[in-house]
């Protein structure tokens, strides 16, 4: 088990679009879902071009944004904020994305090279965090792809190395892409998280390998090492207190897609197993923590119109060899389960509305959850969102095009929060007092 890092942070970005010479629409329905289109460039390791721009493969984001929660945060709600009603620049970001050469392999290393090198790819986000104050780099990964033949079996495959499991998924119902695609950094959430849903990234490395065969079949394994603590805190993440990964931790991942007219359907399963050393303290032993998940995602497009059904579940099995000696749980394993059920429509390209209902249930645990007044991790609730995209089907200034813009509403519903309804801190606070109300703005240029 471990604490919930933040939200995930995913981009739909114009240099792909520019790569590709289309607007965000070929490879997205609300983005950043990705589409069949968008799921294929993915797969070629965001290396698919259209030979068409000399523009560098650089994008830039920013997210200016207001929080609201039903009740104010005693003492503020991040430092420098105040206890509610805040507006933030949540975060800016500078990515290098899509060819690794961009368009100038054959400039730089002549024709008889390029072919090879454009196989490269690269996903490569700096952030800047406005509620933090700190800058860090993000998610980040190095591919190279191509295509080949498995007897009479047709296969696109890959190899990669990123900063974070499941980041390399074409699906948006694993972890690294799942919705809620953002969120405020100015709001309470829940303590409990399974380690593979954002519990270690950008504090590992990885190198992986996925294949799709018969653009029906596809399988990922991969194996990450947490990065050093000098590396990390060069790199902007603070590692105290962490859960370190000793050792390699597998990662793998089965799924099966297959379209029927205008739907495509998905079913897969993913896992993460890894030896820990709890806070970083290796005294005591090791832990052991097992993370499998369950996922399936059904997309249709109708007309202008896409519809999109994500389901994803998680359980979570921990051995605490080493936490339960060092006085860090109370029982000797524990249990976790996230389930998360989420639809996503977009009308028009233009209008969208996202609704998710989420739950975390596991072993009641006093010391392993001690934000909790009843030791447990408990927590469900709802997500409601509506999406304003004007520029979706456009193309931008002529100088810098592909450009867009989102605007979002989300509101936050709290049914149960650490395993409590009313009085979750002890001091009165209710788990709705922890709703909240987010507007922001994507601009991506």
């Amino acid at each position: 088990m471990c604490v919930a890092l933040g939200l995930p942070s995913v981009r739909a970005l114009p240099s792909f679009a520019r790569q590709m010479d289309m607007q965000c629409i070929a490879c997205h329905t609300d983005y950043p879902i990705l589409n069949d289109m968008g799921r294929n460039f993915k797969l070629s390791g965001y290396t698919m071009s259209a030979e068409q721009t000399d523009l560098p493969p650089i994008a830039f984001f920013l997210q200016p944004s207001f929080t609201q929660t039903q009740a104010g945060q005693a003492g503020g709600a991040a430092p420098g904020f105040a206890n509610n009603n805040n507006f933030a620049v949540t975060q800016f970001s500078v990515f290098y994305a899509g060819r690794l050469f961009g368009p100038y392999a054959s400039k730089l290393f002549g024709t008889a090279a390029d072919s090879f090198l454009n196989k490269f790819g690269i996903f490569s986000q700096t952030t800047y965090d406005g509620v933090g104050k700190s800058w860090s780099w993000d998610n980040t990964e190095v591919s190279y792809a191509d295509v080949a033949s498995l007897g009479e079996h047709g296969m696109q495959y890959g190899v990669y190395m990123n900063n974070n499991p499941t980041l390399q998924d074409p699906w948006n119902s694993t972890p690294a892409w799942g919705f809620p695609f953002s969120g405020s950094g100015l709001a309470p959430t829940p303590a409990a998280g399974t380690l593979i849903d954002g519990g270690l990234a950008q504090e590992v490395a990885g190198v992986g390998a996925y294949a799709m065969i018969d653009s029906s079949f596809y399988v990922d394994v991969a194996a990450y090492r947490m990065l050093g603590s000098r590396y990390q805190r060069a790199l902007g993440v603070d590692p105290s207190g962490e859960t370190q990964v000793t050792g390699e931790a597998p990662y793998w991942r089965i799924a099966y897609t297959r379209p029927v007219n205008t739907t495509t359907y998905e079913v897969g399963l993913f896992g993460l197993t890894a030896d820990t050393y709890p806070g970083r303290d290796p005294s005591a032993g090791k832990d052991r923590i097992t993370d499998v998940g369950i996922d399936s995602q059904v997309q249709k497009a109708f007309g202008s119109n896409d519809i999109t059904a994500m389901l994803t579940a998680i359980h979570e099995h921990d051995n605490w060899g080493a936490s339960q000696v060092l006085g860090n749980t109370s029982n000797g394993s524990d249990s976790l389960v996230e389930f998360k059920g989420t639809i996503d429509y977009l009308w028009d390209k233009t209008y969208g509305c996202a609704a998710q209902y989420f739950v975390t249930n596991g072993s009641s645990d006093a010391l392993a959850f001690p934000t909790s007044q009843t030791g447990s991790p408990d927590s469900n609730g709802f997500i409601l969102q509506l999406n304003y995209l004007p520029l979706n089907k456009g193309t931008g200034p002529a100088f810098w095009p592909r450009s867009n813009v989102k605007f979002s509403l989300q509101y936050t519903i709290y049914n149960r929060f650490d395993g409590s309804v009313t009085n979750i801190d002890g001091a009165g606070r209710n788990a709705r007092d922890n709703n909240t109300l987010y507007l922001e703005a994507w601009i991506v240029f």
